[in-house]
């Protein structure tokens, strides 16, 4: 890559100051997994009793290890967190679903049949009877592409029925990348593109493979309490229903509309793709919404730097996970979130305990412990949005989210599809373990958008989240897939998703010394790695350069 000798030439100085990286201890990081995904935590929920309790572990660890607060300045002192204003919003009450099909009604139970978001609209009650559905396909509007879904069709009072995932998804091939997922496949760019169309309703259509996790992740995702940052104008972001709808029904629907569910998906992959509007179909809809305006919190501590303290070196994770919610098949309504995400603040505060006793390195080093990851990154969003160091001063951003306790891999990888020097130098870095990079092995699923290196990306800064690797030292790749697989049926944002005091934690505290060694020679070097020449965002990174202190 352009500029990667560069890169190594001026880090090669750096090595003398990283030298060997500390040994992390297994035992710790098991301990503070256990204590935040402990029941005492409540599920860690944002503006909840969970969130004080998880806030005052976080500032007493960092304290601890020796750093000092890095969050928001006030009468010129630094506190520990930085405020983050969100929206709240939960449904009140019953949520009433009647659908008719052909003059006869029926009854739809929320979080089995449908699951339907508390309306972040701004509307304490969403209440409409006899609204058509439209399907829109994957509800895509792409000019560069030459792409556009909805061909003039006014969706004005209409409920939009749109897959998930991109139309190349299916085939492999196409003007979408193929497998790999774009942000046009996101859920989160379903529901915006229909807000701004000024849809009465968006209804996506759940299918396992393309939207990768289960129905039970939707709906304890989704039937919950929900969050957004705070915006003058709510209804050009989100329609006033936001839904999901399980796949056999939805099929249903179109067999009832004398329409083929299977058949319209295909055209839908195709450029002249139009909208279908479900005849003799309609949903009607009431239930109430309680809105406010909370503060949620980010914690922020810092290892200031000797030399060039304004630029910092970024470490990050999000605290939060989905609190109390829907009870499971045992009644369990905790959502724990050990491994999701208990696991990468566990490995934030070992690596803030090794630069509390290291001499300080020349850049600032900031841990950064985020809100509201699990409400669609906005935590992250709110910091880059607000930053409290600023990004064009921003070295790089290394993310840990959900990262194995399991033991070593001979491999690890990174969250999505990315060209950047910060990569390649992690790659080098890794030959020192005899670890090697896989890329990631579901491009399809989008897991670039869906990390809290996303808002610092989109921004320009280098950014990546790392992830831990599948070819197990013991059980090789049979063992660590088999893992992965287990823990996203069964576990994933669920409340199963528990500490298991039989896990080693070896693997992770091996993976810490990489990137302990990798955040260390950033932070002792006057380098500044850059996206790929032709990286969507390069030319922010670039057009940044001028204002770096």
């Amino acid at each position: 890559m352009k500029n990667l000798t560069l890169l190594f030439v001026g880090l090669a100085a750096a090595s003398a100051h990283a030298a060997d990286a500390p040994t992390f201890d297994p035992k710790r990081l098991s301990q503070d997994v256990k204590v935040l995904a402990s029941d005492e935590f409540e599920g860690r929920g944002p503006n909840t009793a969970g969130e004080t309790k998880t806030v005052d572990y976080l500032v007493q660890q960092f304290k601890a290890a020796g750093l000092q607060p890095g969050g928001d300045l006030a009468n010129g002192k630094r506190a520990w967190t930085q405020d983050v204003p969100l929206g709240r919003f939960e449904i009140k009450g019953p949520v009433s679903l009647k659908l008719t099909q052909a003059g006869k009604s029926r009854s739809l139970v929320q979080g089995e049949d449908m699951a339907v978001r508390a309306s972040m609209s701004g509307m304490k009650q969403v209440a409409f009877k006899n609204a058509p559905l439209v399907f829109v396909g994957y509800g895509v509007t792409a000019p560069e592409r030459k792409w556009d879904d909805f061909k003039g069709m006014d969706l004005k009072g209409k409920l939009a029925v749109v897959l998930i995932n991109d139309p190349d998804f299916e085939t492999g091939q196409g003007e979408f990348g193929g497998k790999a997922m774009t942000y046009y496949g996101r859920w989160t760019y379903k529901f915006e593109e229909m807000a701004r169309r000024g849809a009465l309703g968006t209804i996506i259509v759940h299918e396992t493979a393309p939207a990768s996790y289960g129905w039970a992740t939707v709906k304890n995702s989704n039937t919950n309490v929900m969050y957004d940052v705070v915006r003058k104008e709510p209804l050009k972001s989100h329609a006033p229903m936001e839904a999901w709808i399980q796949r056999d029904l939805a099929a249903g629907l179109f067999k009832a509309a004398g329409l083929d569910f299977e058949a319209l998906k295909k055209q839908a992959q195709t450029r002249g793709f139009k909208p279908v509007e479900l005849k003799g179909v309609t949903l009607s809809a009431e239930y109430a919404v309680d809105a406010q305006v909370i503060k949620s919190k980010n914690v922020v501590a810092i290892r200031p730097g000797s030399k060039q303290p304004g630029q910092v070196v970024v470490y990050s994770g999000h605290w939060d996970h989905l609190g109390v919610g829907l009870p499971d098949a045992k009644g369990d309504k905790i959502y724990n979130g050990a491994v999701d995400n208990a696991t990468g603040i566990a490995a934030m505060l070992e690596l803030a305990r090794a630069y509390g006793k290291a001499p300080a390195p020349a850049r600032s080093v900031v841990f950064l412990a985020v809100t509201a990851e699990e409400k669609g990154l906005l935590g992250s969003e709110y910091y880059a949005s607000n930053p409290l160091y600023p990004l064009a001063s921003t070295v790089a951003v290394i993310n840990m989210d959900a990262l194995s306790p399991y033991g070593p891999a001979h491999n690890f990888t990174i969250s999505g599809s990315a060209k950047l020097e910060l990569l390649d130098q992690l790659v080098d870095k890794a030959k020192g373990w005899k670890m090697v990079y896989s890329a990631d092995p579901k491009p399809e699923a989008g897991y670039f958008f869906r990390s809290d290196h996303f808002p610092f990306a989109k921004r320009g800064v280098p950014a990546i989240s790392f992830g831990s690797g599948s070819d197990w030292a013991e059980g090789g790749v049979k063992a660590g897939k088999a893992s992965e697989a287990a823990y996203t049926e069964k576990n994933y944002h669920q409340p199963s998703d528990s500490f298991d005091p039989s896990w080693p934690f070896t693997g992770m505290a091996r993976d810490l010394e990489l990137l302990y060694a990798l955040g260390n020679d950033l932070a002792n070097s006057n380098t500044w790695p850059n996206w790929a020449s032709d990286s969507e965002f390069r030319a922010a990174r670039d057009g940044s350069a001028s204002l770096r202190k």
